[in-house]
Parts: structure tokens; C-alpha cells; sequence
């Protein structure tokens, strides 16, 4: 399912829209599972874990880069060992389907780049 997800491509939100809510919101959840938390059913955050500077370093960069690819922008906390992602709509103050498609294009990145 999250394959699903990651094949889509972040839709530019102009506002007005309403967050996603129950269901919908915890079946969105659920497609990208593999630890993204669900914060107050507001942001979805989740802590890459490293062995050393250089990779997370990198990591981050490759999320910067489909960032600015998707038009979709998370907040990243970069540390020695360690990144953490959290995304959410600002324009609606909430969660939105395109959040869930970064997630997973994020978890894709993740994925190629450690060789699972």
C-alpha cells in the first residue's frame, strides 16, 4: 500500500479545505505504517535512526531535495545519529493526503538508501 501512496505526487493545497478526520485519516495512517506516528491527529512525525553525522546528514538533503521536488515541505530536526521528519498541511492546519504521499516517497528514500 504504501507503494500506492509513493507512485502519487503531492498536490499543492490552496486552503479552504478541511484536514483529514477519522477514517479517512486513520486508513491514510495505516497505508505508510513503519513507525510515522500520528500526533493529535494533526502531524504525522517519525525518528530515522543512524550510525554516525554523515548519513543523516544525507538523508536530509535527499528529503530537501524531493521537497523542493513535491512542492511539499516537512519541518527536519537533524542530529549526530539521528533525523526527524514531521509533516502536516500548514495552510489547513492539519493533514491532508498529500502529507501521507511524502511519507511515503520519504520512506522510499529511506529504503534505497540503507538497502532494505
Amino acid at each position: 500500500m504504501i507503494d500506492n501512496l509513493a507512485a502519487k505526487d503531492c498536490i499543492p493545497c490552496r486552503g479552504g479545505t478541511p484536514p483529514l478526520q477519522g477514517v479517512e485519516l486513520r486508513s491514510f495512517h495505516d497505508q505508510i505504517g513503519n513507525g510515522w506516528e500520528l500526533m493529535g491527529n494533526h502531524h504525522i512525525e517519525k525518528e530515522y535512526k543512524f550510525k554516525d553525522f554523515r548519513q543523516p546528514l544525507h538523508f536530509t538533503n535527499l528529503i530537501g531535495e524531493l521537497a523542493e521536488q513535491q512542492g511539499h515541505h516537512p519541518d527536519i530536526y537533524l542530529a549526530w545519529g539521528k533525523v526527524r521528519v514531521m509533516i502536516w498541511t500548514h495552510k489547513i492546519d492539519g493533514l491532508s493526503e498529500s502529507d501521507f504521499i511524502l511519507a511515503a516517497k520519504i520512506e522510499r528514500l529511506h529504503k534505497e538508501m540503507v538497502g532494505k
